[in-house]
């Protein structure tokens, strides 16, 4: 399927992504607006119907809770968040929270958003005074399904892992937006194998350009999947602010 025009993307930055829906269904990933990136503060977000936060990471969990008390999204996630996450309503009383697990989907807003697998970690300091990691549950990427059918993965923080090959065969994602920075996550190279594993055609890079030591650039997945003979494939990669084009 080619890239779904009455689909909206927009990137702010590291792994902070706006998708408008062909519904008009406001779909806010992993809402770090305050990276040094982002041409978008937290507070000039107005709406927020679905929020997916991938990993209790401060640069993926970010404005969730500050966005979620305005907005009053549905919230899926993961379930060890989801119990920190309610207790004592740090994201509002009127945010929609949904606790589930990986392999789970949940209906949200007229979309489906289901729970998949990651390679990562997940623990935080929270408080000022805290001396360990609290445990946030384990990280996760996301596979949403538009109104229309259309599926998008969403990766989240993760090294590439052969299982992207049961998410290509359970849910054919449409378009993968995948990390390419390395040392936290996978590089281009990794990054070019996981789009031959999930089969897509389209690929929008995040996760990149933050900090110097996320290298990873673009051009360099490019490469990679030239040297793949994945010549088809569109890399999508739009300045912090804009639209995927």
């Amino acid at each position: 399927m080619a890239l779904d025009r009455q689909l909206t993307i927009t990137w702010f930055g590291h792994a902070c992504f706006e998708v408008v829906s062909p519904g008009g269904r406001t779909i806010l990933l992993d809402p770090w607006f305050g990276n040094p990136l982002s041409p978008r503060a937290a507070a000039a977000v107005e709406r927020c119907d679905v929020l997916l936060v991938s990993h209790g990471h401060a640069d993926h969990l970010g404005d969730a809770l500050e966005i979620a008390r305005r907005t009053h999204p549905a919230w899926p996630q993961i379930h060890e968040l989801s119990l920190w996450v309610g207790a004592g309503a740090k994201a509002g009383e009127r945010t929609e929270i949904i606790g589930m697990n990986k392999g789970g989907t949940a209906e949200v807003r007229g979309l489906r958003v289901t729970m998949v697998p990651a390679e990562h970690s997940a623990g935080n300091l929270i408080g000022e005074d805290d001396d360990a990691p609290i445990h946030l549950g384990e990280p996760v990427g996301f596979v949403i399904e538009m109104e229309d059918g259309y599926r998008v993965y969403f990766a989240g923080d993760t090294a590439v892992f052969s299982d992207m090959r049961l998410i290509r065969d359970l849910f054919a994602p449409d378009l993968a937006m995948l990390p390419i920075g390395g040392h936290y996550t996978m590089d281009p190279r990794g990054a070019a194998l996981a789009v031959e594993m999930l089969g897509v055609e389209d690929v929008v890079p995040m996760h990149y350009g933050t900090f110097p030591i996320l290298a990873g650039t673009p051009a360099q997945l490019e490469e990679e999947l030239v040297a793949r003979g994945l010549t088809g494939v569109r890399v999508h990669a739009p300045a912090p602010g804009q639209a995927v084009a």
